[in-house]
């Protein structure tokens, strides 16, 4: 029978090394556009300071590699998100695309043995932008600031490398045959597909919801990955209603997004469910420093759609298992043919 893993907290790992990184990765593109007026382009500072997240406990050279190859495929998934976000019917077009997101990105994350694993922040980032209604005009911002962030993020996280000179190799990229990608594609389409026939206002977050789990090695830990999602957010609902009545504009709310991405990479490493108490809050605050809209239907949209694209992630694991188990002659509970 599957245990489940909900309550251990894992070792700190140096965590407030990452965490540092992140929030000023995050915290000065988006005071940047604040500054220049821009609140509107507050998205494409936060997703290429995602670059920020990856490989955080690599060394130095070896961990700009995976920043700059995750960095690349982020900015690229703004701007298929922006011009996605122009089209007729954006919603619909998004469900497919965010499909192939999910898939290049997985197909990415095991090349080059990413960490965080997976395409979560690549679909994150084009469902994001998708989300909002664009013009062609907006690529010319969209490239502009992503490309500033990704690098900014970047020059921080190699800091270190050139203070303490190190010598560290970059990675090597391993080509891997796999049919994990198609799994988190359907997942994507799934979810998505879903809550656009729901008529729920972000679809996005279930699709963000349903490959979450996938990343994670083994039926235990995906099973947690994904009840830790649903739990986390629902409870992570409460702080975000609190400090979404706070009504915060400018620079205070740059600050608290800092903070909330400090807590946010102490917590993640150790137990992700604790840290959806910060990252559920974070979410709604960087979405509303761009476009606010009326808070009791935005707290309702990421609960009802952090369910149903957990549901549906969960949906294609246990399938997917089935499948890993028929292909090797053993039962369904059978892990994957090839690596998680």
């Amino acid at each position: 029978m599957t245990q489940l893993d909900l309550w251990h907290l894992r070792p700190h790992q140096g965590a407030h090394r990452v965490a540092a990184r992140a929030a000023v990765s995050v915290a000065v593109p988006l005071l940047v556009v604040v500054l220049a007026g821009h609140p509107e382009w507050s998205p494409y500072a936060a997703f290429g300071a995602f670059t920020s997240l990856y490989g955080r406990n690599h060394r130095h050279l070896s961990r700009a590699t995976m920043q700059a190859t995750a960095g690349a495929a982020l900015f690229a998934a703004v701007l298929l998100g922006v011009l996605v976000g122009g089209l007729p019917h954006a919603a619909w077009w998004a469900v497919p695309v965010a499909g192939a997101v999910a898939y290049a990105g997985s197909h990415l994350a095991l090349a080059q043995d990413w960490h965080p694993p997976g395409s979560l922040f690549l679909v994150f980032a084009f469902g994001g932008c998708a989300s909002a209604p664009h013009g062609l005009g907006d690529l010319v911002p969209a490239a502009a600031v992503t490309a500033g962030s990704v690098l900014f993020a970047l020059a921080v996280g190699a800091v270190g490398g050139v203070l303490q000179r190190s010598r560290t190799r970059p990675l090597p990229v391993r080509l891997h045959r796999s049919w994990l990608p198609a799994r988190d594609a359907v997942a994507v389409v799934l979810a998505g597909g879903l809550a656009v026939l729901a008529g729920i206002g972000h679809p996005y977050w279930a699709m963000v919801a349903a490959v979450a789990p996938l990343s994670v090695r083994g039926m235990s830990g995906q099973l947690t990955r994904a009840v830790h999602r649903v739990g986390g957010t629902l409870v992570g609902l409460l702080p975000a209603a609190a400090l979404l009545a706070l009504d915060l504009r400018g620079v205070w709310l740059v600050a608290l997004v800092a903070v909330l991405q400090f807590v946010t990479e102490l917590l993640v490493g150790r137990n992700y469910g604790l840290a959806l108490l910060a990252i559920t809050p974070l979410a709604l605050l960087m979405g509303q420093a761009a476009h606010r809209v009326p808070v009791t239907g935005l707290l309702v949209d990421r609960g009802v759609e952090t369910v149903l694209g957990s549901v549906a992630g969960v949906a294609v694991l246990a399938l997917s298992h089935a499948y890993a188990g028929t292909r090797q002659g053993g039962g369904p509970g059978a892990g994957p043919a090839t690596p998680s």
